[in-house]
């Protein structure tokens, strides 16, 4: 399958919540790295994250991708994600944001995918303190401050 079709699958199956269909656009040990709720291994746990995460706090996704481009071996693109948030103790409004995938292949399928997202604003959007959107951001500069590609930048 093409990158632009498999992702494509990938983000409408989440919007129609087919778990089943979102698990299989992936590789039988491959990773979803979920920019909020981490990392999955398998199938079986991918489709976990869609039942047991993505709808227990937040329900009318929409998904659409722009920009998308493949070597065959890793494919990224630009997209822009929504939700009505039913996240306790936060107003249940459409919230947003933007990011990157970034996504690994092996034989038309994903064995990686993970995302660089701008969250903050949509959690600011949902009413998050301060103080948490601070530490969210910290935890976010801590994450990249420890990639190997990141210490000529630090040192």
């Amino acid at each position: 399958m093409e990158f632009y079709e498999l992702i494509t699958k990938l983000t409408q199956s989440v919007c129609q919540g087919n778990s089943r269909a979102v698990a299989d656009c992936f590789c039988d040990d491959g990773i979803y790295d979920d920019v909020f709720y981490g990392e999955f291994k398998g199938r079986k746990n991918i489709e976990g994250l869609i039942d047991n995460y993505f709808y227990r706090d937040a329900t009318d996704f929409r998904w659409d991708i722009h920009d998308p481009v493949s070597n065959g071996v890793t494919g990224y693109c630009r997209y822009i994600f929504s939700y009505k948030s039913k996240i306790k103790g936060y107003p249940e409004t459409r919230t947003f944001f933007e990011g990157v995938a970034i996504v690994t292949l092996n034989k038309g399928l994903i064995s990686v995918y993970r995302e660089v997202a701008n969250t903050l604003p949509a959690l600011e959007r949902l009413g998050f303190s301060e103080t948490h959107l601070s530490k969210l951001a910290a935890k976010q500069g801590r994450e990249i401050e420890m990639r190997s590609e990141t210490k000529a930048h630090i040192s």
